[in-house]
């Protein structure tokens, strides 16, 4: 199949506004740490607070290997549309390939971060249902 430089040019849209969705949760992130560090230096409970302090460090990982991934596609994205520039559609076609393979292995690192946060998120909801029936 012949490629040309308009397929991997189709791709910075999608790219970018990935890396500014993984930005902005990265930045939530940080704001639930700092916020998590002034509970820890106050709060008396620390077991439960070592608990999300955990599943916080996992999802920091999970980001930051998602942003270098989605990094990575967008630089063999353009390396890809280089070699097509100049006529090497061969390696042109291999460095779009690959930066495809790193795209959906950062949807997928996206994807657990995901799952991770939402189980984190019920974890509180269902703390606070019992909290809440055991009081009456």
């Amino acid at each position: 199949m012949a490629i040309s430089i308009n397929i991997p040019s189709l791709l910075f849209p999608a790219i970018s506004l990935l890396l500014l969705a993984y930005t902005n949760r990265f930045l939530v992130i940080a704001q639930i740490i700092r916020e998590l560090h002034k509970k820890y230096l106050e709060h008396t409970d620390k077991v439960l607070i070592k608990d999300q302090i955990k599943n916080l460090r996992r999802r920091l990982t999970l980001i930051r290997d998602m942003q270098i991934l989605g990094v990575f596609s967008f630089f063999f994205c353009v390396l890809s549309m280089i070699f097509i520039f100049y006529g090497r559609l061969d390696v042109g076609s291999y460095f779009f390939g690959f930066s495809l393979i790193l795209l959906l292995s950062s949807l997928i690192y996206s994807l657990r971060e995901l799952l991770i946060s939402t189980k984190a998120l019920d974890l509180e909801l269902s703390k606070m249902e019992l909290g809440r029936l055991t009081r009456f």
